[in-house]
């Protein structure tokens, strides 16, 4: 429009950038691996604090280290990672790039770089190689979360050890490791700066993966052109369903059928027909500890989850009617999490509160859940939760889940047109017991005079809470109480009205506070 826009489509495929040329002004640009000194700047950076801190003995084993890398970030960035978890002796150096000639020499730049990956592959541990294989369940250019993946490991297998909570630190630290080696890509880092949230993997590195996990069975894919090689309906362990498979979901859904060894079945993007019309047929795996449905629009009928008695991880995202649950989902005595937030159901059924292991349960705020829930005593996440449509003993049950350290709710509408006085006490008695045990506290809902109640229910004795959401009309209502919350880190509020001089004095009493976000 002649004031300087720019489109810019970067791609690694020539016919495509050339296609993207048309018009006056369109251009090709060619990228240009790195100069050795840019080479070297990057190499440096994630291995000292910068060049100089290099060891001069290792300078000139490292310059012939970067001419095997051919001045291409990735694989730079890739070597420096396995560097850093070795000594920085040179004849450690020297044996990697032994490694590395052996590897690369008479390749092209980008068969070295894969050769390279390869390099750094063979170098990770066993556990390591299978959660970095692990990744290519999930499609290209994917933002990850962190906690669902560790959660997604755990449910697989694939975290050594019987405690639930020490096998989630592990992963987390198995996770750090692959990052570490720049294998994973974090996007999304917490305010303390290293609890990463979000991940993804390079489009590179993730196609590296993904030949790899089909290479040794560890994931089947279906790509929209068929299954991944060396596909047998037999073999398959885990199923990633990644492309639209609307004209073959038929023959799909009886390859999955036929599947008596598959553990975990992953479907992604607009796969509607095969939820909808085959998911009798895919739903009856002995074996299945993993159903991962995202992003699916439609009915997702879910009368034969029942049956799936090994099953440790359940989520269904779609975006329209999802059934009723079965009323003997107490089958599921293995189950972990239950994550089914944006359907349209009612409610839960109440043999839910026979599920012993539940620790996740995330439902969209419309869903009213059985009165026994005090019931679920390994529950630790609960969200959303309508306390509006809720009973009574619903909400005293919930104040008795000792373990409970997460919860997001809906604050009630206490209104003048009925009897809500039993109600309301419950609900100020319920967040005055939880106060003493949560880390994570959302609240939600119109009706902010009520946030004073329960804050002025803190205890001298610094409540654990770390994370708050409050939705309240005036910062001065939350009272000075809050700043008993020493251990609290992030706080976010929206504000409805000024926050005066007392209410910012509240926020500067809060020692420990990391983030502050303000909403209006």
């Amino acid at each position: 429009n002649d004031n300087g826009s720019r489109i810019i489509t970067t791609t690694r495929i020539e016919a495509v950038a050339k296609s993207c040329c048309t018009g006056i002004a369109a251009q090709m640009y060619q990228a240009k691996p790195l100069s050795h000194e840019d080479s070297q700047r990057l190499f440096f950076k994630r291995l000292f604090l910068s060049g100089d801190d290099c060891h001069p003995d290792l300078r000139k084993v490292s310059d012939d280290i970067l001419k095997k890398c051919c001045g291409l970030p990735l694989a730079i960035i890739s070597i420096a990672g396995l560097l850093a978890n070795r000594s920085k002796a040179v004849e450690v150096w020297v044996n990697v790039l032994r490694s590395i000639a052996a590897a690369v020499d008479k390749d092209s730049p980008i068969d070295k770089m894969k050769r390279i990956l390869l390099l750094s592959y063979f170098d990770l541990p066993h556990h390591l190689k299978s959660c970095l294989l692990y990744l290519s369940v999930f499609p290209e250019d994917s933002l990850i979360d962190c906690q669902q993946l560790i959660l997604l490991w755990v449910a697989e297998g694939l975290i050594p050890g019987q405690d639930r909570e020490s096998m989630e630190q592990l992963g987390r630290s198995y996770l750090n490791e692959l990052i570490n080696r720049s294998l994973v890509q974090p996007t999304n880092v917490e305010v303390d700066s290293t609890t990463v949230k979000q991940c993804r993997v390079h489009d590179v590195i993730l196609e590296f993966i993904v030949s790899k996990a089909v290479e040794d069975n560890f994931v089947t894919i279906w790509n929209g052109n068929g299954f991944s090689k060396n596909y047998s309906s037999n073999k398959i362990r885990r199923l990633s369903i990644q492309k639209d498979i609307s004209s073959r979901a038929e023959e799909i859904a009886k390859t999955i059928k036929n599947g008596a060894q598959i553990r975990s079945i992953n479907i992604f993007g607009s796969n509607s027909v095969l939820v909808n019309k085959h998911a009798t047929e895919f739903l009856n795996s002995q074996v299945l500890r993993v159903l991962y449905i995202e992003g699916v629009v439609g009915a997702c009928p879910l009368g034969h989850v029942k049956s799936l008695g090994q099953l440790k991880y359940l989520r269904i995202h779609s975006y329209a009617f999802v059934g009723k649950f079965p009323r003997d989902i107490e089958k599921l005595q293995h189950l972990e999490t239950l994550d089914v937030r944006w359907q349209c159901l009612e409610k839960l059924p109440a043999s839910i509160i026979q599920l012993q292991k539940l620790v996740r349960l995330h439902v969209d705020r419309s869903v009213r859940l059985p009165d026994g829930i005090r019931n679920l005593q390994a529950l630790e996440e609960l969200s959303r939760i309508d306390l509006d449509i809720q009973s009574v003993k619903f909400i005293q049950g919930l104040s008795d889940l000792t373990n409970l350290r997460i919860l997001e709710i809906d604050w009630p509408y206490f209104t003048e047109f009925r009897d809500t006085e039993g109600h309301k006490k419950a609900c100020i008695s319920l967040l005055s017991k939880l106060f003493t045990r949560l880390r994570e506290l959302r609240v939600w809902g119109s009706d902010a005079v009520a946030t004073r109640p329960f804050m002025s229910s803190c205890v001298p004795t610094s409540p654990p809470l770390r994370k708050l959401v409050l939705n309240t009309r005036d910062l001065n209502c939350m009272g000075p109480q809050i700043s008993s919350l020493v251990n609290l880190t992030r706080l976010r509020i929206f504000i409805r009205g000024e926050a005066g001089k007392e209410g910012i004095n509240i926020l500067a009493s809060l020692p420990m506070l990391l983030s502050l976000t303000v909403g209006l």
